[in-house]
């Protein structure tokens, strides 16, 4: 991919896409559509960024990520899918998956934290699994986020440097660099067993964020069939007269300090 997306082209367009998206929200509330977004791919790919901006103006309530943590001792007695299927999305929803059940097709089988048969059961339930979704109504789209070995050691680095963002980084995800041909041949077995014209995979080239992130939105945009949906205008009604009610004394109440107030104080005196 080309140099980095200039911030101002990146800003103007991103903010037109979420436009779209909010439009796009509208229809699958209004259609009882379901959509389904596996966002995959390696430690630092980028996923959660691009979640962030898809996310940013829709409705919590309709557009739901979904980011499970590690198996329970009893999930792991389970069908596979079973832990998967409550978040499936209901009429008029969306759900964002920040990982999916491909953790087994590419972690899993990378660290070992799968047995072989296990490993194999999922590459041929896979593609049935997916089929009977998408049989049954749900828009299912799978995007794989790639990244160069240099940019992931790179945002790895950054992670580690800022205190803000370390959390991002796990045990596995610092592993993961001494497994970058394991998860790179476990990526390859997968697209080979599970890109199905039911339910494709598409490829977001990822080493430029701003460039990514704007592609893999016009694509999913591209892929579902919403149209504008009439909104009834909202209208604020006029205040009514008041009535008599008196507010009780604030010093009646537990305000939260003024730290705004500390803050202009303290500037005021550096001034």
């Amino acid at each position: 991919m080309g140099k980095r997306l200039a911030r101002p082209l990146y800003e103007q367009e991103l903010l037109r896409l979420q436009t779209d998206l909010v439009d796009m929200q509208a229809w699958v509330q209004a259609s009882g559509a379901r959509v389904v977004v596996i966002f995959e791919g390696r430690d630092a790919a980028g996923k959660g960024s691009t979640i962030k901006r898809v996310t940013e103006y829709l409705n919590p309530r309709v557009t739901r990520t979904v980011a499970l943590p590690a198996p329970t001792e009893r999930e792991r007695t389970q069908w596979y899918f079973q832990r998967y299927v409550p978040h499936l999305p209901a009429a008029g929803e969306i759900v964002l998956m920040d990982r999916s059940w491909y953790n087994r097709a590419g972690v899993e089988r990378a660290m070992g934290y799968c047995t072989n048969s296990e490993y194999h059961r999922f590459l041929h339930q896979a593609p049935i699994f997916e089929r009977l979704l998408v049989e049954d109504g749900i828009i299912l789209l799978k995007y794989w986020f790639s990244v160069s070995d240099v940019e992931q050691e790179k945002r790895f680095r950054s992670r580690a440097k800022d205190p803000m963002r370390r959390w991002k980084l796990s045990p596995n995800d610092v592993l993961s660099i001494t497994k970058w041909e394991d998860y790179s041949r476990a990526k390859d077995t997968m697209l080979v067993h599970t890109d199905i014209p039911e339910a494709p995979w598409f490829e977001v080239d990822n080493e430029d964020k701003r460039r990514g992130r704007i592609n893999m939105i016009a694509h999913l945009l591209s892929q579902i069939p919403f149209r504008t949906v009439d909104r009834p205008e909202v209208e604020i009604p006029e205040r009514p007269p008041a009535g008599g009610y008196e507010r009780p004394p604030h010093d009646q109440s537990n305000l939260v300090p003024d730290h705004a107030a500390t803050l202009e104080a303290a500037a005021g005196r550096e001034s």
